[in-house]
């Protein structure tokens, strides 16, 4: 199965969405550049996803470069960046990675959610029956969280005395808020097992009370304890203030941080949470992405000044854009794809973007100092990172764009 007749059908879905995009963004007008972002994440690339598990989850040489070409118009419609620039280099500055990693992000997380099925040994050894799964329906204390592991702990104090105490450790894999709510139930068993009588559980995480406290919570442990406490009235959880200097409180720090310290202290086995699976996905697709970016042929110059991918954009208005790829209003790029009959300015120099911004005689108004040939580069990535500087070069492409005509064709005479 090739799947062709799929993603024909998704690149006319994504063809009748780009349509749609380009009646409220234009290349100098309508929606803001986070909202046409905001668009495609949420509405594109859902209609793109459909069924991606199936046919995504190794995508192929060929499915992937079908996916950048469809993904590749809506980087156009987003950023107003001219058609000849580099699908890598727009990934990059919008924050958005490519089209078959993120899909294949997706699919991996539907393998392991919903599916319960194990990816790729070269991918992750993670098992899926190990996942935490999500409680449905109704129902009827501290941690440390250091570089070595997770701990928690409870301990019950008796008028001013300490009479138990208990610990334990989790794998780093484990989140805060595991260890928050385990010992939160382990301190309510606990409480179970003692005479009848009012007793209250001091915790000092709302997040774990709160989850407790729901009837419909998602997350089994809290629902366990939620049974217990519907059970036994006499026991009732309360919130305290963490390091405010309380005995019970200080002792349970230390006990948690002890057992996160300590390596072959007992460690108690959880669920591995989504949390860490999301996030293991994404780490996974990071690396995929940055790894194109260090070997691609293309969008060379924007990984020159942002030699990292991260899925946040660059906030870079459209003029910016243009400047930093090179593929905008000079006619040494206009002159490499033809429409202008030479690359020179109307000073005489070569049209290119430093030449406006550091010699050219007709844009003085906005000049910066000139670097050294061999020190372009640096020049580039120190002027994108300078606030003051894209200003000015922001004004500088608004100048040229309104006077391209006058600007690109030197004086025969």
């Amino acid at each position: 199965m090739n799947w062709n007749t799929h993603l024909k059908a998704q690149s006319t879905r994504a063809t009748q969405l780009y349509h749609n995009l380009l009646k409220i963004a234009g290349k100098s007008w309508g929606v803001p550049l986070i909202h046409r972002r905001t668009l495609y994440k949420t509405v594109t690339e859902r209609v793109l996803a459909h069924g991606a598990v199936a046919w995504c989850l190794e995508p192929t040489v060929r499915i992937a470069r079908k996916l950048s070409t469809i993904q590749h118009p809506f980087l156009l419609a987003i950023s107003g960046a001219y058609r000849t620039t580099s699908t890598a280099a727009l990934q990059v500055i919008l924050g958005i990675p490519p089209l078959h990693l993120q899909l294949q992000r997706e699919a991996r997380g539907t393998a392991l959610f919903r599916l319960r099925l194990p990816l790729s040994t070269n991918v992750s050894d993670i098992d899926p029956s190990k996942i935490e799964e999500k409680a449905t329906g109704w129902s009827t204390h501290p941690l440390e969280h250091l570089k070595r592991g997770v701990g928690a702990a409870f301990c019950v104090l008796t008028d001013v005395n300490i009479t138990h105490r208990w610990s334990t450790r989790l794998s780093l894999r484990n989140t805060d808020f595991q260890a928050e709510i385990l010992a939160l139930l382990k301190a309510v068993e606990h409480a179970v097992s003692l005479p009848t009588q009012q007793q209250t559980v001091l915790v000092d995480n709302q997040a774990s009370i709160n989850s407790a406290a729901n009837p419909k919570s998602h997350n089994s442990i809290a629902r366990k304890i939620f049974k217990l406490l519907h059970s036994h009235p006499h026991i009732r959880v309360s919130w305290i203030k963490a390091h405010a200097g309380y005995r019970g409180n200080e002792e349970v720090d230390r006990l948690a941080k002890e057992a996160a310290e300590t390596e072959n202290f007992p460690e108690t086995p959880l669920e591995l949470p989504k949390s860490f699976i999301k996030t293991f996905l994404r780490q996974k697709m990071l690396a995929s992405w940055q790894m194109a970016c260090d070997d691609g042929d293309t969008g060379r110059l924007i990984h020159n000044i942002i030699p990292k991918v991260s899925l946040h954009p660059i906030n870079w208005t459209r003029n910016e854009v243009l400047f930093f790829t090179g593929h905008g209003p000079f006619p040494s790029f206009l002159h490499r794809f033809n429409p202008a009959e030479t690359s020179f300015c109307s000073c005489g120099g070569i049209g290119t973007p430093i030449h406006y911004a550091t010699v050219c005689l007709l844009t003085t108004s906005y000049h910066m100092a000139p670097p050294s040939q061999q020190h372009q580069p640096i020049w580039f990535r120190r002027v994108a990172n300078n606030s003051t500087s894209r200003r000015k070069i922001h004004n500088l492409l608004h100048f040229l764009l309104q006077r391209e005509t006058s600007l690109f064709h030197p004086d025969i005479n």
